[in-house]
Parts: C-alpha cells; sequence; structure tokens
C-alpha cells in the first residue's frame, strides 16, 4: 500500500481552515437520521482538528440531487444529527465557494465547525472540475479526507482537492486503510475469502480478483447455486444464473492454476417456499435436492468443515452472507461461520475484515460486530477494492 500523510503529521495548525470531506449521506426519517454511524466514525477526526485549534469545514454530500439545488437534500438536515454525535454546535454554511463561504469562515473562530451544503449540488463536484476544485481550495490551508466510502468517486471533494493543498487521510480513513492492508495489500497467509450474496453477476470482478489473492475462496449464498449448476448438480428451483455457468467454470479453473481451493457447500438447506419455518424445510446433500426445492443455505456439515478451513487461517476477508440470513432458520449458516470468525480473531489466530452492506447487517444478526477486526460501512468503494480496483480517493493521499 502507497503510503499516505494521516493527522500525525500535521504541524501546529491553530487558526488554521482544515477542508474536512466526510460522509454524512445518513438514512432519514421524519427530519432525523436513523443512523448515526458515519457521523460516529468522523468524530474523532472532527474533535482532533477542533481540539488542535483548526476552524474545521465540513464537506460531504447527501443523496443524488444530479448537480442541482434540492431543498429536500440540503445537508442543513443532518446537522442536528450531527451536533449531536459531537457535541458541539456547528454553523451551517449554504455554499462551499465564493464570497458567502469565505466571510462565514472569518467568523469561526479556532476550533470552530462549519458545516457546507451539498457539494453534489454543483456540477463541478462530480465532474471533479477543476475551476470548482480551486474555488473551495482557495478557502482552506489543507485538506482531509475521511470519507473511504466515496473514496471510489474521483470527484472534485474526494480526489481534487487533494491536488490542490496539503492532503491527509482522517482517523477513519487511516483506520479503514491499515484495516483493508492487512487483508489483502499484504497478508499474513493463509488468506480465507467468504463470498455471498444472491448473483454472481454482481461480483464477477471480485472472484476473478480474489482467486489470485487467496488461498481458500468460499463461495455461498444464491453465487453458490451457479458454482454447483456449473459443476453437474442440479438445484431445482433454486436461484441461480445458468447463463453465467461457463463463466464459473472458468473461475474455478484459474483458482486451481493459482492454487485456490474454491469451497462449496455439499450438505443444503431446502424449503418448497421461501417463508421463515416453512413445514418443507430439511437438510440434504447437494445431490438430493428435488426439482421443486429451493436451496436457501448452507448445511450444518458443510459450516462445520468451513468453520475447519478458518482455523488453518491467518487473515479472513469477508463480503456477504452464506444464505437468506434475513428469514430464520435460513441464518443459521451466516451465524455459525460469522461466530466462529469472531472466535478466532478474539483468541488472536485471525484477522478478520469484512464489509458490504449485507455483511455488516449479517454480522450485526451474529452478534459479533465487537469480535472481528474490522468492519467497513463502505459498500461500493469496499467492493471496488475487493476487485482490486484503484479506489481514485486513496491514490490522490499518496505521498
Amino acid at each position: 500500500m502507497a503510503s499516505f500523510n494521516t493527522l500525525d503529521d500535521l504541524g501546529d495548525v491553530t487558526g488554521k481552515v482544515a477542508l474536512v470531506r466526510v460522509d454524512l449521506n445518513l438514512p432519514m426519517k421524519d427530519g432525523s437520521a436513523t443512523d448515526v454511524t458515519r457521523v460516529e466514525a468522523v468524530k474523532p477526526t472532527i474533535l482532533e482538528l477542533a481540539e488542535k485549534g483548526a476552524k474545521v469545514i465540513l464537506l460531504a454530500h447527501f443523496g443524488r440531487p444530479g448537480g442541482k439545488r434540492s431543498s429536500a437534500l440540503s445537508t442543513s438536515f443532518v446537522q442536528g444529527d450531527v451536533e449531536k454525535v459531537l457535541g458541539k454546535e456547528i454553523m451551517f454554511i449554504p455554499e462551499v465557494s465564493g464570497p458567502v463561504a469565505e466571510q462565514a469562515i472569518g467568523i469561526l473562530g479556532p476550533g470552530d465547525i462549519g458545516l457546507m451544503d451539498n457539494v453534489r449540488f454543483w456540477p463541478g463536484e462530480e465532474a471533479n472540475d477543476p475551476v470548482f476544485a480551486k474555488g473551495i481550495a482557495a478557502l482552506g490551508d489543507f485538506y482531509v479526507n475521511d470519507a473511504f466510502s466515496a473514496a471510489h468517486r474521483a470527484h472534485a471533494s474526494t480526489e481534487g482537492l487533494a491536488h490542490l493543498l496539503p492532503a491527509y487521510a482522517g482517523r477513519a480513513m487511516e483506520k479503514e486503510l491499515t484495516a483493508l492492508d492487512a487483508a489483502l495489500g499484504n497478508p499474513e497467509t493463509p488468506v480465507a475469502a467468504v463470498v455471498g450474496g444472491a448473483k454472481v453477476s454482481t461480483k464477477l470482478a471480485v472472484l476473478e480478483n480474489l482467486v489470485g489473492k487467496v488461498q481458500h475462496l468460499i463461495i455461498g449464498g444464491g453465487m453458490a447455486n451457479t458454482f454447483l449448476a456449473a459443476k453437474g448438480v442440479d438445484v431445482g428451483k433454486s436461484l441461480c444464473e445458468h447463463d453465467l455457468t461457463e463463466t464459473a467454470n472458468k473461475i474455478m479453473d484459474e483458482a486451481d492454476h493459482a492454487g485456490c481451493t474454491v469451497h462449496l457447500p455439499y450438505d443444503v438447506v431446502v424449503a418448497k417456499e421461501f417463508a421463515a419455518n416453512p413445514p418443507s424445510l430439511r437438510t440434504c446433500n447437494v445431490h438430493e435436492v428435488a426439482a421443486d426445492e429451493m436451496i436457501l443455505d448452507v448445511g450444518p456439515l458443510a459450516v462445520e468443515a468451513l468453520g475447519d478451513v478458518l482455523k488453518t487461517c491467518r487473515t479472513l476477508v469477508w463480503n456477504g452472507p452464506m444464505g437468506a440470513f434475513e428469514i430464520v432458520p435460513f441464518d443459521a449458516a451466516t451465524v455459525a461461520l460469522a461466530r466462529t470468525a469472531a472466535a478466532l480473531t478474539q483468541e488472536g489466530s485471525l484477522v478478520s475484515v469484512a464489509g458490504g452492506g449485507d455483511t455488516v447487517a449479517a454480522l450485526a444478526h451474529a452478534g459479533v460486530t465487537e469480535d472481528v477486526t474490522y468492519i467497513s460501512t463502505a459498500g461500493g468503494a469496499f467492493l471496488e477494492w475487493m476487485e482490486g480496483k484503484e479506489l481514485p480517493g486513496v491514490s490522490a493521499l499518496s505521498k
């Protein structure tokens, strides 16, 4: 991983203006946020800069206004939630450049915090327009990126500013990059990857990248059905992308050549309907799935064997559930494997890094959120990192 400056590399910042890119794209209901995890993540960076005497100016997007002002998508809607988490009042600034923004920043004193309006109100943001970026940069003395979740976008506030001002990774970004480097950049081997979810088509690039980087590839969810079908297994009415069986075979061949073992379930939990505890529920060998049955989870014998695989590994990357975990009892495999990974992490034998929306929910459901090494809440950025892509917002921070 390329090296990057962190807040530890800052000199005296008293009275200096810090332009800090954060992710405040919060889920809202009835005018307030239903989840402030993203604010909690950037709180250490904001408060550290404020305590060091900087004027902290927050840059963020909120929704998809498409380069036009929208009263419904102003960051002023999240101001109250941010103030609650920080325990400090913040000034709302309705512009991101120009005399109004300059005047507002002039009013702020050392240690004060300002929140600019939605950067995506201006078309120059998503176009990464250098003139737009220069307008923002003119207000600041240095730039801090603490929004890994937006780092896969080459936008003015995520990438452009880093080339115009001294640039630093915030504490959340630093933590994320350190965890990701330990998972795939420079990991302790053997490395296992759990990749689950509904469709192979959404994670083709992930699978193709991982087979060359990990020693064990554990495939679960609906994706496993496509791989089983590629091996000639009749998966009945299961969710399966039959048109991708050739691609699945190609991935398994590539894994073979790379010395990566692909693990597919050999016993499965099936039912004739997708409902909680259906009467048709049963566990069987993968070769015994009836034509009117659906595979909805990995079976207990396979899960036990996968747990044994994790015991031989030093690093685990996890993206996607093993089965239809939202409905009982099809959460059993995900919960069991997550708890095994958590126990191994806690005893110090495994570094475990997980990410992606469903994965975060699945690990929370298993009650292991605090017991794995690191959970990334970044969706698209985490997936692109797993695909081996360069993230513009991260590259721009490189020394």
